[in-house]
């Protein structure tokens, strides 16, 4: 009876040489991974890059920060039209010419987002102590099931009106890394980027910017 072929001798240094090369393919494999992580870092914008996704206001975060204050105002960028269809209204849609001569915060969110979660109160509070001085709030649901933006908007009661756009058309208006989310944007009465949070911000730090820029002549 003739058996199966015999399975070939390996000698040491076969298998040295096999097992030299599994480990370098896994440090190959690690190696691209971190260069991976890496350009996910540099998208978002950090020392000199800069994120332009129109024509208009250019975001850049000097060496990494997550809070961007843009003075003097004379110096801000114009932030382009935003528009895009209404979360909570399938027939309306929302445009910042919607809010003009206002003060606008932009709230880029999701409802996957933890920190999102985490900073709706503080938004709905200062949206709530400035609406009557000529502040209003406009979130981005970005990235979201419809019906979990809309969950989302009524669990925890945010009053202030958001756009849907989960594929990003919206945000490549905005100029800031849709990357990051959440992110806030508090424009000025000319709709010009005044400052910008790349991270949840708490209610103290937002009315307190907001007030500021609220208060300034509206040509400058």
């Amino acid at each position: 009876m003739i058996g199966p072929p015999a399975a070939p001798m390996i000698g040491r240094s076969s298998l040295r040489s096999i097992g030299g090369a599994r480990r370098w393919r896994r440090a190959a494999q690690r190696a691209a991974l971190a260069v991976v992580m890496v350009a996910g870092l540099v998208g978002c914008g950090t020392g000199d890059d800069a994120v332009r996704q129109g024509d208009s206001f250019e975001f850049v975060s000097p060496g990494g920060q997550t809070a961007i204050f843009y003075n003097p105002p004379a110096s801000r960028g114009q932030v382009g039209e935003l528009a895009g269809p209404n979360l909570l209204d399938d027939n309306a849609t929302i445009a910042l010419s919607d809010f003009a001569g206002r003060v606008v915060v932009i709230n880029v969110w999701g409802s996957w987002c933890g920190p999102c979660r985490g900073e709706a109160p503080a938004l709905e509070q200062v949206y709530e102590a400035t609406k009557n001085s000529g502040v209003s709030f406009l979130g981005i649901d970005f990235r979201d099931r419809k019906q979990s933006g809309r969950d989302f908007v009524a669990d925890r009661g945010v009053s202030y009106p958001s756009i849907y756009d989960y594929d990003g058309r919206t945000l490549a208006q905005l100029t800031t890394p849709t990357s990051v989310v959440p992110t806030t944007v508090v424009l000025d009465r000319n709709h010009r980027a005044a400052a910008v949070f790349l991270r949840a911000i708490t209610a103290d730090e937002l009315q307190t910017t907001v007030a500021r820029i609220a208060a300034e002549p509206t040509q400058q």
